[in-house]
């Protein structure tokens, strides 16, 4: 699921590289990454975005961040296979690592920054990273109702404030907007990303995938056997009925949100 990262390299393989791979593709459009540019990836991954940027900036160098040891593992392992020698990956929470001051030209996201306790804080830190002029290019996703694959796998809106941390924290431009020029963001924008998510070549290979994620880990860890089943059921059910020609897939709206550093 888009907004439930595990700690399994496996499983945001899936998620984040098969999932979302029309995203992605709107975002590196978005990012625009020159061919000297010092790039930061903010909540890697297994660190596709990072190496996308790597090889962009086949004269400057990327760093992808992530709190995710096994994650990192696997993005160093691909990275390594890749034979990309610009490319580093680093165990750190961007709300408070002390990144060297204005050593990036360029700072991305992808799904990886609506987690934050302290938004102003977190954004704040990471702009100190930003040399002047330097751009941030966030890909975030829209409200809960917006999104299929929220609404329609997990009916029951998860139990978090619109304003704290979780999946939907920047769906809101005007909320959004007010964070990042608080933390010294100018330019802020927003491009609206229309795109399908995937979850797998069947309705069978789609449960498996989902049942592997931590949200629905939790969703079924308080369901009796009966229960469990019949929520199985349902699932089922809702994937067999989003079956294509190619593939699972649930409807999605997201923000691609750009801003500068003055």
């Amino acid at each position: 699921m888009p907004d439930e990262r595990g700690d399994s390299p496996e499983t945001d393989l899936f998620d984040y590289d098969a999932e979302l791979r029309r995203h992605n593709a709107r975002l590196r459009a978005a990012a625009r990454v020159g061919a000297g540019d010092r790039v930061l990836d903010i909540g890697c991954g297994t660190g596709l975005t990072t190496r996308e940027a790597a090889r962009a900036a086949a004269g400057g160098s990327a760093l992808g961040v992530d709190i995710s040891a096994p994650m990192l593992a696997k993005a160093r392992e691909l990275s390594a296979a890749e034979q990309l020698s610009n490319v580093a990956f680093e165990l750190a929470d961007a709300q408070v690592h002390r990144f060297a001051p204005e050593s990036f030209d360029l700072c991305v996201s992808r799904f990886g920054s609506m987690f934050f306790d302290d938004p102003v804080a977190a954004f704040t830190n990471i702009g100190q990273a930003l040399r002047p002029g330097a751009r941030l290019v966030l890909l975030v996703w829209r409200e809960y109702e917006r999104n299929e694959w929220a609404s329609g796998l997990m009916p029951i809106r998860p139990a978090k404030p619109a304003d704290g941390p979780g999946p939907f924290a920047l769906a809101d431009p005007g909320r959004t907007e007010t964070i990042l020029t608080a933390a010294g963001f100018t330019d802020v924008a927003f491009d609206e990303v229309h795109e399908p998510v995937y979850f797998g070549t069947d309705p069978a290979a789609a449960l498996a995938n989902l049942l592997r994620l931590q949200g629905f880990k939790e969703m079924f860890a308080d369901l009796d056997v009966d229960a469990a089943e019949a929520a199985r059921a349902k699932l089922r059910a809702a994937l067999t009925d989003h079956m294509t020609e190619t593939g699972v897939y649930f409807d999605s709206r997201a923000w691609i949100v750009t801003a500068c550093r003055p």
